[in-house]
C-alpha cells in the first residue's frame, strides 16, 4: 500500500517540475514562489518534525537545532569552496553570474535524498496504521509538488543544462517510491530521521535566503514577486494544516 501511495508523490513531483519549466518568461516569479515554498517547507514542516523526532538536547540545545545550524553552515561552506575553485580555474561560462553548476546539482541531490526520506516516512506511517499512513501521505504528496518545482528551479538556476535538470527531477520523483519500498525491508530510528531533517532544513534555508530570494528580487524587485513568496509559504501552511 505504501509503495502504491508513493506513486502519487512521483506524479506530483513531475507536475511541479513541469510547471517550473513552463514559466521561464516569468523567472522572477518562479524564483519568488520557489523561495516561499522552500521557506515554508523548512519552517512549517521539516523543522517541527525534526524537533519532534530528535528531541534530545546537547549542552542545552535540541540536537535537531544544532544539526539545522550545521546544515546551514555546510551549505554556505560548500558554495564558497566551489566558488573559490571556479575562480582559480578562470570562472568558465558562469563567471559573470557567480554561479557554480555543482552547487545546483548538490542541492538537487539533497532534494532527492529528502524525497527518499519522504517515502520512508510514508512506509513507516503505514506500519503504524492506515489512518496515520494516509495523513502522512497527504502531506508528502502535496509538498512533493514544491519539491519537483524546487529541484528543477535550483538545478537550472546555477547554470546546469536542461537535460541535467530533467534527470534530477526524474530522480527526485522516483525517490519516494524507492524510500517507501525500502521500509518493507527495514526501518530507520526516529532520532536519526529527525537529525537528518534538521540538517537538510538548514541547508535548504541557506539556499532560499542567500540564493533563491535575492536572485528573484535582483532584476525584478516587484510586488508580484513578494506576493509569490508569500503564496509559497501560505501553500505549505495550508498543506501542513490539512495534514494535521
Amino acid at each position: 500500500m505504501a509503495v502504491f501511495v508513493a506513486l502519487g508523490a512521483f506524479l506530483m513531483t513531475l507536475a511541479g517540475g513541469w510547471t517550473a519549466q513552463r514559466v521561464t518568461d516569468r523567472r522572477h516569479l518562479v524564483l519568488g514562489l520557489a523561495g516561499g515554498l522552500m521557506l515554508g517547507v523548512v519552517g512549517l514542516d521539516l523543522l517541527p518534525e525534526a524537533l519532534d523526532a530528535a528531541g534530545e538536547e546537547i549542552f542545552g540545545v535540541p540536537a535537531a537545532l544544532l544539526l539545522f545550524v550545521a546544515g546551514f553552515l555546510v551549505a554556505h561552506l560548500v558554495e564558497r569552496l566551489l566558488a573559490v575553485r571556479q575562480a582559480a580555474h578562470g570562472g568558465g561560462e558562469h563567471k559573470d553570474r557567480g554561479r557554480t553548476p555543482e552547487v545546483g546539482l548538490t542541492a538537487a541531490a539533497a532534494m532527492v535524498g529528502h524525497s527518499a526520506m519522504d517515502g520512508v516516512a510514508i512506509g513507516a506511517a503505514f506500519q503504524v496504521g492506515g489512518s496515520m499512513g494516509a495523513a502522512v501521505a497527504v502531506a508528502v504528496i502535496a509538498h512533493d509538488f514544491a519539491d519537483g518545482f524546487n529541484t528543477y528551479t535550483i538545478t537550472t538556476l546555477y547554470g546546469n543544462a536542461r537535460r541535467k535538470a530533467v534527470a534530477m527531477l526524474v530522480a527526485d520523483a522516483a525517490a519516494p517510491v524507492v524510500g517507501a519500498a525500502s521500509t518493507l525491508l527495514f526501518t530507520i530510528p526516529a532520532h536519526l530521521l529527525g537529525g537528518y531533517l534538521g540538517f537538510f532544513g538548514g541547508a535548504l534555508l541557506y539556499l532560499a535566503a542567500a540564493e533563491i530570494l535575492p536572485e528573484a528580487h535582483h532584476e525584478h524587485p516587484a510586488r508580484s514577486t513578494l506576493l509569490c513568496t508569500l503564496a509559497g509559504v501560505s501553500f505549505i501552511w495550508l498543506v501542513v494544516g490539512i495534514a494535521e
